[in-house]
């Protein structure tokens, strides 16, 4: 019996197919939450999220492009949210493309003005125990990724 018939999902596909499935279901997800209002964009409020509630968070995802590697502010940012995301179990990847999880979120709501995506948190809903599919592929992606020692791994998002 395998890891993946214990746990009840399909197999992961090796290599490139596995990170295929990994942003198919970041892209899910992402939808989703956004959809049922469990997600919070932006560095300075999912640090606030995280601080008042880091039992809620599920999920963390944090994205750069290329001009954002030399910004040392984000970087050290960054730290700190992988080192609170680690203490509190909480499983993290990392995103190249600002611009595609833009058109996924879209802007904010509200103002409709363009969001910090360069960190984005997903929320349990306390009243129903919400349980998502892609959220689950999603953790055992990070399980194995771990396993393999990459503690953030980084996924591309479909086309």
């Amino acid at each position: 019996m395998t890891l993946e018939e214990v746990h009840g999902q399909e197999p992961v596909p090796e290599g490139h197919d596995r990170m295929q499935g990994a942003g198919k279901a970041l892209h899910e997800l992402l939808v989703s939450a956004q959809r049922r209002g469990c997600l919070t964009a932006g560095v300075y409020e999912s640090a606030k999220l995280m601080n008042v509630d880091p039992d809620n968070v599920a999920f963390c995802v944090l994205a750069t492009d290329e001009e954002d590697e030399g910004d040392i502010a984000l970087q050290i940012h960054f730290t700190l949210i992988q080192a609170f995301c680690c203490e509190n179990d909480i499983d993290i990847v990392r995103v190249n493309d600002v611009p595609k999880l833009a058109a996924i979120v879209g802007p904010n709501e509200e103002s409709g003005e363009p969001r910090d995506l360069h960190c984005i948190l997903i929320t349990n809903p306390n009243e129903d125990g919400w349980k998502d599919p892609a959220l689950e592929k999603l953790n055992f992606f990070c399980e194995e990724s771990r396993n393999v020692n990459d503690w953030v791994p980084t996924i591309a998002l479909p086309e």
